[in-house]
């Protein structure tokens, strides 16, 4: 018979065994129409019983029969108990799903390779050592020049691909007022190729593509942004779209897995990387360098003469290094060129969230194990109370391999149970989990397919809960003695023991995610309250581009046009805003001494700048309209302290040694903060916009509008409309408040910390829920005894003491080495803090309390069934 037979027959058991009974009958008919005696024929039949056993061993798997039988058995044990069934398993969905949704995070951001021909034989090049700002760094950011330079050197054994940042960029396809934003990159001619990739549509680049700067306007979109914004048109090939003053052509259609190289981020327009204004500029860092192994080759050798390129690089740039401090300049020299594997591909995001995520996988991993600690007290509960009926299967001839299948089947079919629910709680959390770390200006897009990563992670995640939740209680059923458990069973202190233990490990488990829970809300609470020196109420930023470029003069008269509208308050220029994440630095000198090792910030800005943001003055005056760069400058105490020993610096000068430029100070402002909310307040100068050479023109600045409307996006369109009303060739890319700037600086904070407070919740719930369980057991297991104790003079007090003391105990041992873990822990996440110690009182008090207010609420439940036990009922049934 073919094994496809005998795994249908398995599944038919019941019609199976039909079909035996009336062949072993058509049999016997057959010898009785021959003339035979019928007892006679039946007794050289032998055992109707025996004949379909034996039958049905040949004609099935027996031992996926014995898993079916086991399947049924065990649903109707759950139909049967049907509140703790339920309860096991919403609080392992619960636990499940997350697990999932955080895998399914996970994978899409650090682990799921990109969609190419052998990813495994894809790197990236890093330069690790201290940046000029004195702080270890490693970047992947270099320049096109260098790049060209690395490529020729490493052409025989690799192929290096040159990829920029997937940014948003507006584009037009039609007149200037419909202006739309997509994600556009910067790649290599011979990256689709190099990558092993099709055209969907028309064709990919070439490298003839790339070989020219400016030379070749041709653009590819991804398939993504082909079927959204295209409706999958076919004649797109060949229309073409106006970016940054240049008009590209649509060549063809990328393959419909590939969206870039940066996940986090599904790139729409790729173009060549000639077409970037930086590919003649040795000190513009702007691509990354993926580096392909070709067969054969090995990433040290080709590390090594990237490493050599670099040095001599390096060296041949720091000749124009005049004024550095000479241990910055050694720290310079002094980088190393790393090659690590790329098969996810590079991105911000991975960087920014990749630790924060591996946070909340372990967060949702402790989650499940509080879960499955539940589950594993529910089912040593109630192996103990099935102790007769494993005792009698073993007299009639069950082993223990059976018993502890049994028991197993029973805890899968809880654990898929679970899975399947907990699948639609990871279906909906994924997404909403994105949408948590979406800056509104630059919002991130994962794939997140359910594919056979996620449902072999599934899976695995279900047979793993079941061993770990169902394998110890089946190893208990399956050795019990048939005499001890006629007799009244084992002894009950040793299942308590195991019972008490598990509610240890659940405090332990819960404890660590209130303490992490505790450091990641207060670190959101601490960094979104630092205060950033300037006033961002009713504050609009207008970045703004110049096609062609402007003189000064211009900028300011459209200031001067926006200052005249209605509900406006103030209008100033900057080059970009505060906390968007951009600065400019140098070092500073002072009276001709050596220049300082702390970088000093610079920030252009336009006259009335400092009293549109509400920065104070403390002593001299703002930039006048005449006032240009270099010339003046107006610093912050930051600046004074570090470089004037805290004196008033009003009149004083300091040269920028980058460049040699002097300046004179005229003012001295409070602090405000420059590039992000983590850093502490930088020595800064604000500078005039203005330059003082005759050819001043400017590409892009950054209106700030400060107006008399509490919702400011209200005024957006009329000051998108205005500006190029203002000047024609203004134009504004984009309009955000200063709110949502200054907001951005805390998302993965924030989502720290609304997660953190979700599982702050679950944990305990889960923690109280098993220790009302273990303790109602008890109560009922202990029954006859409290009523005897009851009977002899046993006051409430004394009952209760008894019923919960044993597990009070183990609750505080659990939270004692909760506490252990914690403190031991904190470390491997000190990187996602903000100014929060885990030492803290009120961070260690928040879980204790929880614990003990926990605790207490799921006692007092089995305390108010053991005090009000009849003793005289207990009596009468002893």
């Amino acid at each position: 018979m073919s094994l496809w037979s005998r795994i249908v027959n398995a599944l038919r058991g019941d019609r199976l065994s039909r079909e035996i009974d009336e062949e072993f009958e058509s049999h016997i008919e057959c010898a009785i129409e021959a003339g035979r005696d019928p007892a006679e024929a039946r007794r050289a039949f032998g055992s109707a019983l025996r004949q379909r056993e034996e039958s049905r061993d040949i004609r099935l798997l027996s031992w996926l029969d014995s898993l079916r039988a086991d399947a049924l058995f065990g649903w109707r044990q759950l139909k049967k108990r049907k509140v703790s069934s339920a309860a096991a398993v919403l609080s392992l969905a619960l636990a499940m799903g997350a697990c999932t949704a955080a895998f399914r995070l996970i994978d899409a951001l650090l682990l799921r390779p990109m969609p190419v021909t052998r990813p495994d034989r894809l790197y990236a090049m890093f330069c690790r050592g201290m940046g000029p700002d004195g702080r270890f760094r490693t970047t992947d950011s270099n320049e096109y020049p260098q790049f060209q330079l690395m490529r020729a050197a490493v052409r025989d054994r690799a192929e290096l691909i040159a990829v920029s940042w997937a940014e948003r960029a507006e584009l037009t396809y039609g007149s200037e007022q419909e202006m739309e934003k997509a994600y556009r990159q910067y790649v290599s001619g011979w990256i689709f190729d190099s990558f092993g990739l099709k055209p969907a549509l028309g064709r990919l680049f070439t490298e003839n593509d790339d070989l020219k700067p400016g030379a070749h306007p041709v653009a590819v979109l991804s398939y993504d942004y082909w079927r959204r914004r295209f409706g999958a048109d076919p004649k797109v090939v060949g229309r073409t779209f106006r970016m940054a003053g240049r008009l590209y052509q649509i060549v063809g259609v990328a393959p419909a897995p590939f969206t870039g190289t940066e996940p986090g981020t599904i790139t729409e327009i790729f173009l060549p990387t000639m077409m970037h204004s930086g590919v003649t500029h040795d000190d513009w860092s702007w691509i990354r360098t993926f580096v392909q192994l070709k067969p054969g080759a090995t990433p040290e050798p080709i590390r090594t003469r990237l490493q050599a390129i670099f040095n001599a690089v390096q060296h041949e740039r720091a000749k124009g290094f005049r004024g550095w401090p000479k241990r910055r300049l050694e720290n310079f020299l002094n980088q190393m060129v790393l090659v690590e594997p790329a098969a996810p591909g590079l991105s911000d995001m991975r960087k920014e969230y990749g630790r924060a995520l591996t946070a909340l996988g372990i967060l949702v991993g402790l989650v499940l194990l509080i879960a499955a600690a539940n589950v594993a007290n529910l089912l040593t509960a109630q192996a103990a109370a099935r102790a007769r009926e494993m005792a009698l299967r073993v007299s009639i001839g069950a082993g223990r391999r059976r018993l502890v299948q049994l028991v197993l089947v029973e805890s899968a079919l809880l654990a898929f149970i679970a899975t399947g629910i907990g699948a639609f709680f990871a279906w909906w959390s994924a997404p909403f989990v994105v949408a948590r770390i979406n800056p509104p200006d630059n919002p991130a897009r994962l794939l997140l397919p359910t594919d056979w990563r996620v449902l072999g992670f599934a899976l695995a995640l279900a047979i793993g809960v079941t061993f770990l939740f169902g394998l110890a209680p089946a190893l208990r059923a399956s050795a019990v003695q048939p005499v001890s458990a006629l007799k009244g069973g084992e002894d009950p202190r040793s299942r308590r023991r195991l019972m008490y233990g598990l509610i240890g490990a659940q405090t332990a488990f819960c404890f660590l995610v209130l303490l992490v829970a505790g450091l990641f809300v207060a670190s959101f609470e601490r960094l979104s309250n630092q205060p950033t020196g300037f006033s961002a109420d009713r504050l609009l930023t207008l970045d703004t581009l110049a096609e062609p470029m402007q003189p000064t003069v211009f900028w300011y008269q459209a200031a001067e046009h926006l200052r005249r509208l209605p509900y406006v308050e103030n209008v100033a220029i900057a080059a970009w805003p505060l906390l968007s994440g951009i600065g400019s630095n140098g070092f500073v000198a002072i009276n001709g001494a050596p220049p300082s090792e702390l970088l000093a910030y610079f920030l252009s800005v336009s006259p009335g700048w400092l009293d549109t943001m509400k920065i104070p003055f403390i002593d001299g005056r703002d930039f006048r309209p005449d006032d240009t760069y270099p010339g003046v400058a107006i610093v912050n105490e930051a600046f004074a302290k570090e470089y004037f020993q805290g004196e008033n610096p009003v009149g004083k000068s300091f040269e920028k040694t980058f460049g040699g430029f002097r300046f004179q100070i005229v003012g001295l402002v409070r602090n405000a903060r420059y590039r992000n909310m983590r850093e502490p307040i930088t020595p800064t100068a604000y500078v005039p916009l203005r330059l003082g050479s005759a050819d001043e023109m400017l590409s892009r600045a950054t209106f700030l509008v400060r107006t008399t409307n509490p919702n400011p996006l209200a005024l957006a369109s009329m000051l998108r409309q205005e500006v190029p009303h203002a000047r024609s060739g203004f134009r504004v890319s984009n309009i955000r408040t200063q709110l949502e700037i200054n907001q951005a600086q805390t998302v993965r904070e924030r989502l720290l910390a609304v997660l953190a407070l979700f599982f702050s919740v679950v944990a305990p719930l889960l923690a109280g829920i098993g220790i009302y369980g273990v303790l109602d057991c008890l109560v009922f297991e202990r029954r006859r005894e409290i009523g005897i104790r009851m009977a002899i003079g046993a006051q409430a007090r004394d009952v209760a003491r008894r019923v919960v003391v044993d597990a009070f105990s183990m609750v505080f041992a659990g939270a004692l080495v909760g506490l252990a873990l914690g403190t031991a822990s904190v470390r491997y996440i000190e990187a996602l803090l903000y100014q929060v110690k885990a030492t803290e009182l009120g961070i260690l008090a928040l879980p204790w309390i929880a614990i003990l207010v926990v605790a207490l609420t799921a006692a007092v439940p089995p305390v108010i069934r053991a005090v009000r036990i009849d003793p005289m009922a207990i009596l009468r049934t002893e």
